[in-house]
C-alpha cells in the first residue's frame, strides 16, 4: 500500500462487503488509521482471517459478522451490533457487490437480473436507509457507496451489471443532496479495473481479465485494491470536507478506444 497517513482515532467505520478485494483493503486501512472497524461479508472463514490479520498488525478494535446485504434484517443487525460495540457509526462503506455472468442481455434470466439488483443496488439502498437516520441523530457522518467505472460507460456483455452501477451513482448523488446540509457527506467510488475476484469472474479468469482490460486502460495496468481503499479513506477524511455527491473515478484513465494497442 502507498504510504499515506490518515487518522480516524475515535471514529467507527461500518463496512458492508469487507472480506475480499476493495472492502478488505479498506477495512485494513481504516484499522491502520486507528478507526474502530465493524466488517460484514459472506463467508465466516474470510471474516476470521481478516480479523486475525488486523489484530496481528496491532489493531484490536475490529469485529466481523456474516451479512447478506439484500436482507434488511442483516443490514439492521450489523449496524446495531456496531453501535453496541463502538457507540455509534461515523463512516459507512457500502461496498458489497457481484458481477454476474458475462453475456448478451437477451441471455440474462430474470433471476440473474433480480440477484444483481438485490445485491448491487438494493443493498446500498438498505444501507443508506438505516445509516442516514443514525447519522442525523449523531451530528453527521460520511457514506461511500461502491459504483464502478461501468456506472459511466457501457461495455458489451455487462448490460445488467452496468444498469445496477448507473443506478448506484444516481441514487448516491440524489441522496447526497438531501442530507448535505445536515453534515452528512455521501459520495460513490467508481473503480476501474481492480485485481479482485469480481473482475476475474467478469472476464472468466485473472489471465483473461489482464489480457482484455489492459488493452483499454491508458495506464496499461490493473489497480491494486489498496489504491481504491485510500480513496475511500480520503473521501471520509477532513481533506474531502467539501466533496459531496460525486462519483469518483479511480480508473487509470478509464476505458479509452484510443488506448488500444494495435
Amino acid at each position: 500500500m502507498t504510504n499515506v497517513n490518515f487518522d480516524f482515532s475515535g471514529k467507527t467505520a461500518l463496512i458492508y462487503g469487507g472480506t475480499t478485494g476493495i472492502g478488505r483493503e479498506t477495512a485494513k486501512a481504516f484499522a491502520k488509521a486507528k478507526a474502530n472497524v465493524f466488517v460484514t461479508g459472506i463467508g465466516a472463514e474470510h471474516g476470521k482471517s481478516l480479523v486475525d490479520e488486523i489484530k496481528k498488525a496491532g489493531h484490536a478494535a475490529v469485529e466481523y459478522m456474516d451479512a447478506d446485504v439484500s436482507k434488511e434484517a442483516d443490514i439492521v443487525s450489523a449496524q446495531e451490533k456496531a453501535i453496541a460495540k463502538f457507540g455509534k457509526v461515523d463512516i459507512a462503506f457500502n461496498n458489497a457487490g457481484i458481477s454476474g455472468p458475462n453475456g448478451p442481455i437477451q441471455d440474462m434470466s430474470p433471476e440473474t437480473y433480480d440477484k444483481l439488483m438485490n445485491v448491487n443496488l438494493k443493498g446500498i439502498f438498505l444501507g443508506m436507509r438505516h445509516q442516514i437516520p443514525h447519522m442525523l441523530k449523531n451530528g453527521g457522518g460520511c457514506i461511500v457507496n461502491t459504483s464502478s467505472l461501468f456506472s459511466e460507460i457501457g461495455f458489451p456483455g455487462t448490460a445488467v451489471y452496468c444498469g445496477t452501477k448507473y443506478a448506484v451513482a444516481g441514487m448516491t448523488r440524489s441522496a447526497a443532496f438531501e442530507v448535505a446540509r445536515f453534515g452528512i457527506r455521501i459520495n460513490s467510488l467508481a473503480p476501474g479495473p481492480v485485481n479482485t475476484p469480481l473482475l476475474h469472474e467478469m472476464f472468466g479468469s485473472e489471465a483473461e481479465a489482464n489480457r482484455i482490460v489492459t488493452r483499454f486502460v491508458p495506464a496499461k495496468r490493473i489497480s491494486h485494491p489498496s489504491e481504491q481503499a485510500l480513496v475511500v479513506l480520503w473521501l471520509c477524511s477532513d481533506a474531502a470536507s467539501f466533496v459531496v455527491g460525486h462519483n469518483v473515478r479511480v480508473d487509470g484513465g478509464g476505458f479509452e478506444a484510443s488506448a488500444i494497442d494495435m
